[in-house]
């Protein structure tokens, strides 16, 4: 098969939902029904560590949350699907919008009995700002649910997104009895068998005409489907792949992902509409390009950096996305800074089993181990001359102040810090006078991680404490002169980040107000393009 046509079967696809939307299970069940792994919950630790396959990392077990995006690759009815597995906890919305950058299709799990939840939300706005196109998957359909119509005019009004259900559910909670699929005009059976596991694969499937329904429904569920089912056909518009890939309109399935049910639906939805690896915008010796999928020269992009996968080793694994071109273990890539990379071990990811890639294709995600010389938004091509569009840094909400118990420990302390900033778990400031370390994050929460990642990995107490400073803003000024100046000035209120860029560090925002005000050519940002 040539590179254009392996490229054509690639379907890369996130998941992104409000935490306990039951993400976490719907990509345990996707596995399975693409049949990458055995058993949900499948145990893939040492002893009794009981742990899902797609959350690898302490916390994540302890508290049944996802915290770090990871990558899942298995193949399905002839086309290889990428699932980006991305973190649903609302402090970790940077790592997870660098994992959208990677994404051509987003599946947005829903809760039927709460609808949107503010988490969805900014998600949702993510994937609007890269027009990515979305499937909406209705989870939970075996509990107590909203109307459905009401659940689809939910997501008309805030997300402004045309509805087109390919299916319409029976009823809800205990009644709740299966779904037709509207496009074939057959009934799924959901099966409630108490105790057992659920079945695994298709449901059954039985014609979808009123004598066969009203031998095998209750009479209130048969009337609350063939209401509700009209209404879907004649009130919402018919499901239009261009409308969809353009960003316009989400086809809808409804499902229980606990009870495995819908989930095999979902997969065939992606299967027969999810668009292929996308053009991706890039300048190439400073000229705006589109590299197509197609094109020979490989090139990609590093979206993600993960340190210490596995505990026994110090490595670090960069996630790159591949745009272009067929990937073959042991060849030489350049970033645009010029760095000539040797790949002999890319890695396959199947959550945190990982295998040796041999060849790799656009739309793939393969893991380059390296030791600090990628960072999150490098770009990799053949020739080093193709620089893709940047992956922003966003100023943090949270800074603390960050001391080792141990004061001999300082400067391992920093060391630690670094690579966990290189990874873009946080960021870190150096102020100009002193030698505090100042971490930002998003989230309480991330701090949180940090303490065990670095009592874990590195062997050191970390306190954080409240940090002099609650703002940070990058500056910038097309006069050096100006700048420095500034800089001069304001000793006390400045620092440098990873990158040794300035950044301005405020007590308040009504600080940088003043201080935008006062020195209108310099610009404060509050977010930061990476840009190597």
């Amino acid at each position: 098969m040539s590179h254009e046509q392996e490229a054509a079967r690639r379907r890369t696809f996130a998941i992104i939902s409000h935490p306990d939307a039951g993400k976490t299970t719907l990509t345990e069940n996707l596995l399975l029904a693409g049949g990458a792994i055995r058993a949900a919950g499948e145990v893939a630790a040492r002893g009794q560590a009981r742990r899902t396959t797609s959350d690898w990392m302490k916390i994540e077990r302890d508290r049944g949350i996802s915290v770090s995006a990871s990558v899942m690759t298995f193949e399905f009815d002839g086309l290889v699907f990428n699932l980006l597995d991305t973190p649903g906890h609302e402090d970790f919305s940077e790592d997870t919008y660098r994992t959208l950058t990677a994404a051509d299709c987003a599946v947005m799990v829903l809760d039927a009995a709460k609808g949107i939840e503010p988490q969805t939300l900014k998600l949702f706005e993510v994937c609007r700002l890269r027009d990515i196109p979305i499937v909406t998957f209705i989870n939970k359909m075996d509990r107590e649910a909203q109307d459905p119509i009401s659940l689809l005019d939910e997501i008309q009004d805030k997300l402004q997104l045309d509805t087109a259900p390919l299916y319409w559910p029976a009823a809800s909670g205990q009644r709740f009895s299966g779904m037709m699929d509207l496009q074939k005009q057959e009934f799924c059976v959901f099966e409630r068998k108490p105790g057992e596991a659920p079945r695994i694969g298709a449901a059954e499937r039985i014609p979808g005409d009123e004598a066969t329904l009203k031998a095998v429904l209750d009479e209130s569920v048969f009337d609350e489907l063939s209401e509700g089912a009209e209404m879907a056909t004649t009130l919402l518009p018919e499901f239009d792949i261009e409308s969809f890939r353009g960003g316009h309109m989400t086809p809808v399935v409804f499902g229980s992902a606990l009870r495995h049910f819908g989930v095999l639906e979902l997969l065939r939805t992606l299967h027969s509409y999810a668009p292929p690896p996308r053009d991706q915008k890039a300048e190439k010796k400073g000229e705006p390009v589109m590299i197509h999928a197609g094109d020979k020269p490989v090139s990609g992009f590093v979206f993600k950096i993960q340190a210490n996968m596995d505990p026994n080793h110090r490595d670090r694994v960069a996630f790159l996305r591949l745009c272009s071109g067929e990937f073959k273990r042991g060849m030489r890539l350049k970033t645009t800074a010029g760095k000539q990379l040797n790949i002999h071990n890319p890695m396959m990811f199947l959550a945190q089993d990982r295998e040796i890639a041999e060849t790799a294709y656009a739309g793939d995600v393969i893991g380059v181990p390296n030791h600090g010389q990628l960072r999150v938004g490098d770009s990799l091509s053949e020739s080093g001359d193709i620089q893709f569009g940047g992956i922003p840094n966003f100023a943090p909400e949270l800074l603390r102040r960050a001391r080792v118990k141990d004061p001999m420990k300082a400067k391992h302390l920093r060391k630690a810090l670094e690579s966990l900033a290189e990874e873009g778990v946080t960021q870190l400031f150096k102020p100009a006078i002193g030698s505090d370390m100042i971490v930002g994050a998003v989230g309480q929460l991330q701090f949180e991680v940090m303490t065990e990642r670095v009592a874990a990995e590195y062997n050191l107490e970390v306190v954080f404490e409240p940090a002099p400073y609650n703002v940070a803003r990058w500056m910038s000024c097309d006069d050096d002169k100006v700048l420095e100046a500034f800089l001069d000035r304001n000793k006390s209120a400045h620092g440098t980040d990873l990158d040794g860029a300035p950044v301005y560090l405020a007590k308040n925002a009504w600080d940088v107000g003043y201080a935008q005000e006062k020195n209108p050519d310099i610009r404060f940002t509050a977010t930061k393009e990476r840009l190597v």
